[in-house]
């Protein structure tokens, strides 16, 4: 097959399992805990690489921010043969307890644009159990608590998520619609997740979400310093890498 057209990537250099990170950044980290990586194409906000974990070949590549730019990855890495979809990523907490921790959530709001030009909204955005009961695992296998929480995503991060100066000139409702999602349970809020997780469903794939809550809502509370480095860069990354292990190995 030809490269596909923003991550230039072909089904010769893809995994079967996938993981997505909106970070670049942290996608360099990431493959810091693999071996036998490969560069499969640094394009845009899409950069790939595929490599080993512990003897597993899996695919990491960074998605940019929000649901437009996931979709395309997705979209892409599905035409090179992709079957299972992580993100893994950070959201904002809208509960106090749970700064700081995991969650893998079984579902979305879907409060995003992107996903709505595929399916009716009705149409839930809804998590693999199996992926998510063997993330669950390897978060407690890791020494970690998790929440399973619904979670929403967003389109707009200053006019759905913070406060900004032109926000409160518009006089957005941001905090009002805050405390409205708190009221249904709502454990946090991203911008990506019911993209991964409404997509893989329509792809007839195995999709999931592991993420950590680094801020509370309208970053009235944050991790700071190396916590959160080490929360972002190391315990996420574990949970997810051998989340995969512990799927391919009971399915192999």
């Amino acid at each position: 097959m030809e490269k596909t057209l923003y991550l230039k990537s072909t089904d010769k250099d893809i995994s079967k399992y996938v993981v997505f990170s909106g970070d670049p950044r942290r996608v360099e980290k990431i493959i810091s805990f693999m071996e036998d990586v490969k560069e499969i194409a640094v394009s845009r906000e899409f950069h790939s690489y595929t490599g080993f974990y512990k003897g597993v070949k899996i695919t990491i590549s960074s998605t940019g921010i929000g649901g437009p730019s996931a979709a395309i990855a997705l979209e892409e890495m599905y035409e090179c043969g992709m079957e299972v979809a992580v993100r893994l990523g950070t959201v904002m907490g809208l509960r106090d307890d749970l700064l700081g921790k995991f969650i893998i959530p079984v579902g979305a709001m879907r409060e995003d644009g992107t996903t709505t030009t595929y399916v009716d909204r009705s149409y839930p955005a809804v998590a693999d159990f199996e992926l998510v009961e063997y993330m669950n695992k390897s978060a407690e296998n890791n020494g970690f608590g998790y929440d399973n929480s619904i979670i929403c995503s967003y389109d707009g991060f200053y006019s759905q998520m913070r406060e900004s100066r032109l926000s409160n000139k518009l006089q957005l409702p941001i905090v009002e619609d805050i405390q409205e999602l708190k009221k249904y349970n709502i454990g946090g809020i991203d911008m990506e997740s019911s993209t991964i997780l409404t997509l893989s469903r329509l792809m007839g794939i195995k999709g999931c979400v592991v993420t950590m809550t680094t801020v509370l809502e309208n970053l009235k509370n944050y991790l700071k310093g190396g916590n959160r480095q080490k929360a972002e860069e190391e315990d996420l990354v574990r949970v997810v890498l051998d989340g995969i292990v512990l799927y391919h190995n009971a399915n192999a």
